[in-house]
């Protein structure tokens, strides 16, 4: 069991004298004034390199150092932007098109360098992309180990009942690649041959939603997703797109393990 002097020794070789002070490194990546920053330090709630920290005035370096807060790893770099875009019919999720198509980028155009699309959605549904130009939180978003929980609207062709709505959830369908499940489906509202349903589920396959119900008979008219993870689209008119926050970058990094 380490004695109090090499505690103290190991914590001290993660300060960095030459460094910048943690609460005005902590202030700068959104998570509020010094004084706010002060009582997160003073909670426990920040560790660097594994270590934690309760000591105001400590020094780091956020270029060679890693800081977390509540256990996620806080972005520094000014020039790393994550965008949320409400994706119009007839946009294609790409950046460029060789059939010059409309795409992506004629939304964001050249503002942010290297951005690219989390995910995509088909030509002819619509809502919420993720953007970034940020690698290693575009991987983990991607990467089927994180598969994030992805909400839609489904406008659907005939009359579902909530049966078939608890089926889905239930036991699934199988389709030409493996069975898959819903993980919620609710009908948000019904007509003679016209349903509204609202889906959930982390699958990221192509088209999966518009598959899920033609395989039972319920061509889907119109799809919108809602919802990627922790991220809403919110009031965001279609064919624009808004700057996440640094708590909604946080939130997203936590839920695909950053």
């Amino acid at each position: 069991m380490p004695n109090a002097y090499s505690r103290a020794h190991k914590a001290h070789d993660i300060y960095n004298d030459e460094g910048i002070r943690l609460q005005k490194l902590l202030a700068q990546a959104g998570f509020g004034s010094r004084r706010k920053c002060e009582e997160i330090i003073a909670d426990g709630r920040v560790e660097v390199d594994g270590e934690l920290v309760t000591q105001l005035g400590v020094r780091v370096d956020p270029d060679t150092q890693i800081i977390r807060v509540d256990g996620s790893k806080i972005k520094l770099n000014p020039n790393l932007v994550t965008l949320a875009l409400n994706k119009p019919k007839k946009v294609l999720s790409t950046m460029d098109d060789p059939k010059g198509r409309y795409t992506l980028r004629d939304i964001v155009g050249d503002t942010y360098d290297r951005i690219f699309h989390m995910g995509r959605l088909d030509y002819d549904s619509e809502g919420l992309i993720l953007m970034t130009n940020d690698g290693e939180l575009s991987q983990h978003v991607m990467h089927p180990k994180y598969e994030v929980e992805k909400t839609y609207i489904a406008t659907l062709q005939g009359k579902l009942s909530g049966s078939v709505c608890k089926r889905l959830v239930r036991t699934g369908v199988q389709l030409d690649d493996g069975w898959i499940k819903l993980d919620k489906c609710a009908i948000i509202d019904a007509h003679r041959d016209v349903t509204i349903v609202k889906v959930v589920l982390h699958s990221g396959k192509n088209r999966i939603v518009r598959r899920i119900f033609g395989s039972i008979g319920y061509p889907v008219r119109r799809l919108v997703r809602t919802q990627i993870g922790p991220i809403k689209l919110g009031d965001l008119k279609p064919g624009s797109y808004r700057v996440l926050s640094q708590v909604e970058v946080r939130s997203l990094s936590k839920e695909v393990g950053l």
